[in-house]
């Protein structure tokens, strides 16, 4: 298998048919179920108008060579247990899936979190029954608070892990300072 080049880029309005495809039932069965239509088209504006916002940043997945769009990443402000935090979430579609490309984008919007600079932790809240998104936050050095329910999509719980990173440590595998 060739090794793939991953980066991120801000979400434009071009990228809605990687949204439809990211809302298909397979990429959905951990968070309730796929969203209709107009949910779908309403989110996709929601994504173009906070790619790059002050609160919200919103990423897909591309992959080189070949420009290919393999999934979305994103993270957002929002108050949690009474304190302002980032929460994470991530989506890629599933030819690409267990090729260590979510890690990777992940990482890097991680990057983009501490460069930020505005908020001290970052949260994720993969379903308990997500394995693949529960090691991922493991890969990339959250530490696991417990479980917890969460509303999503609204008027849905969902029971969750409760996964935090503190953007203000060293990202794990950076060099120590000297």
């Amino acid at each position: 298998m060739r090794l793939l080049n991953v980066r991120i880029e801000p979400w434009e309005e071009a990228d809605f048919p990687l949204l439809v495809r990211l809302n298909a039932p397979e990429m959905m069965e951990h968070l309730g179920g796929p969203e209709t239509d107009v949910q779908t088209a309403a989110r996709h504006r929601r994504y173009v108008e906070t790619a790059q916002s002050d609160s919200a940043f919103v990423f897909k997945i591309v992959l080189d060579p070949g420009e290919q769009a393999a999934g979305q990443v994103t993270f957002w402000e929002r108050t949690w247990q009474g304190e302002s935090v980032y929460e994470m979430g991530w989506g890629v579609l599933p030819e690409f899936q267990g090729q260590g490309i979510a890690t990777r984008a992940a990482d890097l919007a991680l990057a983009r979190a501490r460069e930020a600079g505005k908020q001290r932790f970052l949260h994720a809240f993969p379903s308990v029954e997500n394995a693949a998104s529960n090691a991922l936050c493991r890969k990339l050095g959250f530490e696991l608070l417990g479980e917890t329910d969460v509303e999503y999509p609204p008027g849905h719980t969902m029971r969750c892990n409760d996964w935090r990173i503190d953007l203000t440590a060293p990202s794990p595998g950076a060099e120590p300072p000297s």
